[in-house]
C-alpha cells in the first residue's frame, strides 16, 4: 500500500537538506584529511597526555619555573592559615584546589567550642596585669542596656559570686523588668517558723495568743501548800515601723493567770498571808520613736506601762485580802541622741507615776493605798565612745525624786525620797557570736524621814547572748532595783536578779529551753533577807508558722531568814500558741 501524496514529498524534502551541508564542507575543504597517529602518552590520565605540553591552552608563562606536566596537584595544609599572605606568584596556585573561609576548628582552641577537643591556651599575661574575670555563670542578672531612672538612681547588679550558686530568679521577681515598680528586698528569715506578720500601710504587725492550762502545787506560796488548777491567756502584739528615715515601734505583753480553787482565809487561827482569790494580770507595754533631724542628730522618746500586782509570799501583801491590789506603773522619757564622729551623747528626762487601787478585804471593808502612791521625776545620761568596730564602752548616770501622794504611810514613815545611780560598761558584738551589754555600779537613796537609813549597794546590770552554735542559743541577764516597801522601819528593798536561759533546736521545728532565776531581796534595816530559785523547762511543737504547742515545767523556790515565809511551789502547763 504507497504512501499518501504529501508524506513521500515531505521525505524527499529532509534528504536534501541533509546533503547540502555535506556537499559545501567537500568544496571547501582543499587539505588532504590523515588518520590520529597512536603514540605512547595517548592514554596518559595526566594533564597534557592528549596535546603537547607546549601546546596547552594553560601554559605558563615565561621567566617561571616549569613543573613537570606529570606533577599532581598536591591540597593545601590543614595547618596552615590561608589567610598569610603567599611569598609564591598567583601563578603558582594555578591548579591547586581552592580553599574558602577557615578551616574547621580553626583558632577555637582560645576561644568557643572546639570540635577537635583540643586543650585551651590560656593568655599570657604581663606582669602585674590584673587576671580577667570569669564571666557570670547561671543566675546571674543581665544588666540593663540602658538604666532606667525614672523611679529612681539606677540599681547595681550584685557581683556574680553572690547569685551563680542559686536558683536562676525570674525577672519580675527580681525586679529587673524596664517600666516595672522597684521590688521590696525582703530581709532573711533566720526562724523558718516564725510569725511572718502583715503589712498595714508602712508598719509590720507581728500578733500572737497563747492558751494554756495546767495545775499549781502552791500558786499563793504559802508554807503549807494549797494547789488549785490554773489556766493562763497570755496576747502579744508587735508593731515595726518600716520608713526609710525614724523609727516607731509597739511592744506589748500581758498575761492573766486565773486558778479555780480560792485559798483558805484563815490559817492556824489568824487571818492568812494570803488573798482568797488569787487570780493575777501582768501587762507590760512600751512604745518607742525616734526622729533623724539629721545624720548626727535623733530625738528619741518612749512611752511605758507596767500593770501587775504583789509577788506571792512578798511581806508587802497584806493579811485578810479578798483578791490583790493591782498596781499600774506609767510613764515617759522624751531626750535626744547627738554623735560627735566616734564619741556619743545620749540623754533623757524622764516622769513616771505609780498608783495601786484599793484592798478589798474578807470582811467586806475596803482599805485604801494612796500612801503607796508617788510621782517620781529624773534624768539619765550615757556617754559612750566607739572604740573599735563592735566595742563601745560606756558611763551612764541617773538621779530621780520621789515624791508620795501622802507625807506619812499607814506607820506614819515619810516616804519621799532621792536618789541615783551610777555605773560603769560596754556593749560589744564579736562576730555576731557573742553580742550584749553589761555593766557594774554604785546605787544609792537617801529618805527625809531620818529614821529610814540611807540604802545603798553595788549593782549590775546587763544583758548577754551567746551564739553557742547554729542550733544552741545561751541568754544571761541581770538587773538591780530599789524597790519600796510598806514594812514599818525599812528604808527599802535591794533587789538583784539573775537570769540564765539556754535553747536548743532539735529540729528546726522542736526546741527545748531551760532556764535559771536566782534573786535576792535585802529589806534595810530589818535583817530579813529572801532567796528565790527557779528552775523552768519548755519545749515547744512547731507546727507550722501560725500554731504551735508547748509545754512547762517549773519549779519554785522561796527561801527567807524569817521563821514561816519559805515556800515552795510546782507548775505544769500544757497549751497552744496562734500567732500571725
Amino acid at each position: 500500500m504507497g504512501s499518501p501524496p504529501g508524506r513521500g514529498r515531505s521525505s524527499c524534502a529532509l534528504a536534501f537538506r541533509a546533503a547540502l551541508p555535506c556537499l559545501l564542507l567537500t568544496v571547501l575543504e582543499s587539505a588532504p584529511a590523515a588518520a590520529q597517529s597512536l603514540t605512547p602518552d595517548l592514554f596518559n590520565p595526566s594533564r597534557g597526555g592528549f596535546v603537547a605540553p607546549d601546546a596547552l591552552p594553560m601554559r605558563r608563562t615565561a621567566g617561571v619555573p616549569q613543573a613537570p606536566s606529570d606533577a599532581v596537584p598536591q591540597p593545601p595544609d590543614p595547618n596552615d592559615d590561608p589567610r598569610k599572605k603567599s611569598d609564591a606568584p598567583a601563578a603558582t596556585r594555578v591548579g591547586q584546589v581552592p580553599t574558602y573561609g577557615l578551616s574547621p576548628a580553626n583558632g577555637a582552641s582560645s576561644s568557643g567550642y572546639d570540635s577537635l577537643n583540643r586543650k585551651r591556651q590560656q593568655p599570657k599575661l604581663y606582669p602585674g596585669q590584673p587576671k580577667p574575670r570569669k564571666p557570670a555563670g547561671p543566675g546571674s542578672p543581665v544588666p540593663l542596656a540602658t538604666p532606667d531612672t525614672s523611679l529612681g538612681p539606677p540599681r547595681i547588679a550584685p557581683p556574680p559570686s553572690e547569685t551563680a550558686h542559686k536558683t536562676p530568679v525570674p525577672p519580675a521577681m527580681a525586679g529587673t523588668v524596664p517600666g516595672q515598680p522597684l521590688r521590696r528586698r525582703l530581709k532573711a528569715d533566720d526562724d523558718a517558723f516564725g510569725a511572718v506578720g502583715d503589712y498595714a500601710g508602712s508598719f509590720l504587725i507581728k500578733g500572737g495568743l497563747e492558751l494554756s492550762a495546767g495545775y499549781d502545787s502552791n500558786p499563793a506560796r504559802l508554807q503549807k501548800p494549797v494547789g488549785s488548777p490554773v489556766y493562763v491567756v497570755a496576747p502579744d502584739l508587735l508593731v515595726i515601723s518600716d520608713w526609710e528615715r525614724h523609727a516607731l515601734v509597739a511592744d506589748l505583753r500581758g498575761s492573766f493567770s486565773g486558778y479555780t480553787n480560792n485559798m483558805p482565809e484563815t490559817i492556824d487561827g489568824l487571818a492568812s498571808p494570803s488573798p482568797v482569790e488569787i487570780n493575777r494580770p501582768d501587762f507590760t507595754g512600751h512604745i518607742d520613736g525616734r526622729i533623724d533631724v539629721d545624720r548626727d542628730l535623733k530625738l528619741t522618746s518612749q512611752l511605758r506601762l507596767r500593770l501587775a500586782t504583789d509577788n506571792p509570799g512578798s511581806p508587802n501583801v497584806q493579811a485578810g485580802l479578798q483578791k490583790y491590789p493591782v498596781y499600774a506603773s506609767y510613764g515617759t522619757t522624751v531626750g535626744f541622741d547627738q554623735t560627735f564622729n566616734r564619741f556619743e551623747v545620749a540623754a533623757g528626762a524622764t516622769v513616771d507615776r505609780t498608783a495601786y487601787t484599793d484592798s478589798k478585804l474578807t470582811d467586806g471593808s475596803v482599805f485604801s493605798n494612796n500612801d503607796r502612791d508617788f510621782n517620781q521625776y529624773g534624768g539619765v545620761g550615757r556617754f559612750s565612745y566607739d572604740l573599735k568596730p563592735g566595742l563601745r564602752p560606756f558611763v551612764e548616770i541617773e538621779g530621780d525624786n520621789r515624791v508620795h501622794d501622802q507625807a506619812a504611810d499607814r506607820n506614819g514613815y515619810l516616804r519621799d525620797s532621792s536618789g541615783g545611780y551610777a555605773k560603769i560598761g560596754s556593749s560589744f558584738e564579736f562576730s555576731r557570736i557573742l553580742t550584749g551589754e553589761i555593766s557594774v555600779g554604785y546605787s544609792a537613796r537617801t529618805y527625809v524621814d531620818p529614821r529610814l537609813s540611807q540604802l545603798s549597794g553595788f549593782l549590775t546590770s546587763g544583758s548577754l547572748i551567746w551564739n553557742a552554735s547554729g542550733l544552741t542559743t545561751v541568754k544571761f541577764n541581770t538587773d538591780t532595783q530599789i524597790a519600796e516597801t510598806t514594812i514599818p522601819g525599812s528604808s527599802g528593798v535591794l533587789v538583784h536578779t539573775y537570769a540564765a536561759e539556754v535553747d536548743h533546736d532539735f529540729r528546726r521545728w522542736l526546741t527545748a529551753i531551760g532556764k535559771f532565776t536566782y534573786g535576792t531581796y535585802d529589806y534595810q534595816n530589818q535583817g530579813r533577807n529572801d532567796k528565790t530559785y527557779s528552775l523552768e523547762g519548755n519545749l515547744i511543737y512547731k507546727l507550722n508558722r501560725n500554731v504551735w504547742i508547748k509545754g512547762t515545767l517549773r519549779h519554785d523556790i522561796l527561801d527567807s531568814n524569817q521563821p514561816g515565809s519559805s515556800s515552795q511551789g510546782t507548775v505544769v502547763m500544757l497549751g497552744v500558741r496562734l500567732q500571725n
